[in-house]
């Protein structure tokens, strides 16, 4: 690990009050605005980044979300702040700098993580602390520091964390009723190369996994906080390790669904290759999964070799395989 361009600062209070803003999406595939009217809710599924930084700040510390996308950013939540976390992605970049404008302007600090920053940190010079990459190999150091009035204006690593250390998100900040899904995360990483994607940037090429255990741990908070109904796996591939999906999770899956008699639906994100393996979509199946949304840009394999997607050339995309 190390940190750049160093900045000192006096902390005197024991206990900091964070707010995390997650800031809202513009009308694109992204927002789900007309779909979400039929259902009656404000958002697809919850910042699930924000909820996991927030499961990391010490215990002491206070925190309040505020997701711009069921909820408006009031100035009695800005000035209750010692410091703003804010993370984005890039389709929320619009949004994201009216809210630093804004807390800026009541001359707040700001704490930025997540796609937008850690791809383009050099465009967002007014942030005051950058935690770049993943959350939980980094902001251990950038909270020691604060707490030590050393915080620095960039933290950032060149090594990916051991996932299996990453907390239960804090649910606890949430209105689940404004949203239409609940998320949760099993892998990170993929080792394809497609052109058009930053994951590799973002989380590595080799996948790294959640314990099933944790995964379960993660079902058993959301179901004794009251949800039912569906949960996104926001993987960017959930079928990148076969293996350990059918050797390791989806077993544990199928055994805790059947003994709560199925709370949930899932649904998640895949390359199409895994309609090549049918041993894996029947576990999925029978461990409550209902839909996959699958990658599919082109059905031109000349088109699919100049984007470096690989792993959909063979098939017939117009026929379905």
């Amino acid at each position: 690990m190390y940190v750049i361009n160093a900045e000192r600062m006096s902390i005197n209070k024991e206990t900091l009050k964070i707010l995390l803003v997650y800031p809202h999406y513009p009308d694109t595939f992204w927002s789900f605005r007309y779909a979400l009217k039929f259902v009656s809710k404000k958002a697809f599924s919850p910042p699930l980044g924000l909820l996991t930084v927030a499961a990391l700040l010490p215990k002491a510390w206070e925190r309040r979300l505020v997701d711009l996308n069921v909820d408006g950013l009031k100035d009695e939540d800005i000035r209750w702040a010692d410091y703003i976390f804010l993370s984005a992605m890039d389709v929320q970049e619009a949004s994201a700098q009216e809210v630093i404008t804004e807390v800026k302007a009541r001359g707040k600090k700001i704490v930025a993580g997540g796609p937008l920053f850690t791809l383009s940190p050099d465009r967002f010079p007014e942030i005051d602390h950058l935690v770049l990459k993943e959350a939980e190999g980094i902001l251990p150091a950038f909270i020691e520091d604060l707490k030590k009035g050393e915080a620095k204006h960039i933290y950032t690593s060149t090594e990916w964390p051991d996932i299996t250390s990453s907390p239960i998100p804090d649910w606890s900040l949430l209105d689940m009723s404004k949203y239409a899904s609940m998320c949760i995360q099993y892998i990170r990483g993929c080792p394809f190369d497609c052109d058009f994607c930053a994951i590799d940037l973002l989380n590595g090429k080799e996948p790294r996994m959640k314990t099933p255990t944790q995964v379960l741990d993660e079902l058993e908070t959301l179901y004794q906080k009251g949800w039912r109904g569906a949960i996104f796996f926001g993987d960017d591939n959930f079928t990148v390790n076969p293996s350990k999906l059918k050797e390791e999770l989806l077993p544990a899956l199928i055994r805790w669904m059947e003994e709560k008699k199925y709370p949930f639906f899932f649904f998640t994100q895949a390359s199409i290759n895994l309609a090549d393996d049918e041993e894996l979509i029947k576990l999925m199946v029978r461990a409550g999964f209902d839909s996959v949304f699958l990658g599919i840009e082109t059905p031109e394999e000349k088109s699919l070799y100049e984007c470096n997607k690989t792993q959909n050339i063979g098939w017939d995309l117009m026929g379905g395989g």
